[in-house]
């Protein structure tokens, strides 16, 4: 054996960028039990299963997936362009709004560049940006856990490629509203790419949104980004979608991974879209509860933030552990967020129940009362 079979391996080296980057936090499950039904809250995921139309379409498709999907999602491509009122070349897909995200930061942005957005924000938004050699630049949230467009306004550079808007914002669950937006892009320079993301705009109530789709037509440097997983409850097969101008589209499509949406998402989203009145009614039962859950917790005294999503946070900060530790304990999963609060997502209306339970009783144990009957 020579003495250059006993020298050290080196090791692989690995960009320092993606060395310096956590991974992706995901919203777990609550822990198994066995006296009591346990609900999965943390994920924002729509808790009713797929329409019986949509699974037998999948079905179907899942007879020919020895065959690679359309490349380019025709079919997904043209029933958005007609049920969003767009031409085609408006649209591009990916696997799901996260991985459009991830489109769009290869799209704009070189190593050095820089990505503005809000924070707290959705939680893959650095990593993204991370990824691609470019750097974050998170503003943090103004009152009422809402976007500070003012401060991100001035947080642009002349290295900045993209800002990231997301409305409602995960997740806190507010809106930005239309005035707001207008006069926040009328300050941002035209060759810098703005990104409004509505992952969860089919719960959105509030009559001063933006029409973000009339923004992309009256703007080339704005696009927006959604998504099937939450309403159309499509997060397990992972179809996203922006609506763009041509260049923009464009450039989304050429940094799309070849088959990236699979042949079942493509068949489940184009007849998600057919079945449009069947998802709304599922739509209109969370957001009703969503109403009723922020109503009560308000009457016990929690302090929420306006949510337009189908989550609320509790800003509680530092108790952002014990409320999340409390709702485990009884079966509940949520989502914690270091020591800025906890988000719970609107689920069945046995788990929203006690949701209000867990929530009445936590609260009773800081302020020494007992909790409000009922």
């Amino acid at each position: 054996m020579s003495a250059a079979d006993d020298a050290p391996v080196p090791a692989v080296r690995i960009r320092d960028s993606v060395e310096a980057i956590g991974a992706y936090v995901a919203g777990r499950p609550a822990a198994p039990r066995t006296d009591v039904t346990t609900y999965k809250l943390s994920s924002n995921e729509n808790p009713y299963p797929p329409l019986p139309s949509v699974q037998r379409v999948v079905e179907q498709a899942a007879e020919a997936i020895n065959r690679y999907p359309d490349a380019t999602a025709t079919a997904v491509v043209e029933a958005l362009a007609a049920h969003l009122g767009v031409p085609a070349d408006h649209v591009a897909t990916g696997t799901g709004s996260v991985g459009v995200l991830g489109q769009v930061v290869t799209a704009t942005c070189d190593a050095g560049d820089e990505v503005v957005f809000a924070w707290r924000s959705f939680e893959a938004y650095p990593l993204v940006v991370q990824l691609a050699g470019a750097v974050p630049v998170p503003v943090p949230l103004g009152p009422g856990a809402r976007h500070d467009l003012d401060a991100m306004a001035a947080a642009i550079t002349d290295r900045t490629r993209l800002v990231l808007v997301c409305t409602p914002n995960n997740p806190t669950g507010p809106v930005v509203h239309a005035d707001e937006l207008e006069r926040f892009l009328d300050r941002v320079p035209r060759d810098v790419l703005v990104v409004v993301d509505e992952a969860y705009t089919e719960f959105v109530r509030d009559p001063e949104v933006p029409d973000a789709l009339a923004l992309v037509r009256a703007r080339p440097n704005v696009a927006v980004l959604r998504t099937f997983s939450k309403a159309y409850g499509l997060a397990g097969l992972r179809v996203g979608y922006a609506v763009a101008q041509p260049p923009v589209a464009t450039a989304l499509r050429k940094t799309a991974l070849p088959f990236a949406v699979n042949s079942l998402a493509q068949a489940a989203a184009v007849a998600s879209l057919a079945a449009g009145d069947e998802l709304a009614e599922r739509v209109e039962v969370l957001v009703a509860e969503r109403e009723r859950v922020v109503a009560a917790l308000r009457e016990q005294g929690w302090d929420l933030s306006d949510t337009q999503a189908n989550f609320v946070w509790f800003g509680v900060g530092e108790q952002t552990q014990a409320l999340a530790q409390a709702f485990d304990a009884a079966g509940l999963g949520v989502r914690p967020y270091g020591t800025d609060g906890v988000r719970v997502t609107i689920g069945e209306i046995e788990a929203n129940d006690r949701l209000l339970e867990v929530a009445a009783a936590f609260r009773a144990g800081q302020t020494g009362g007992t909790p409000p009957a009922g």
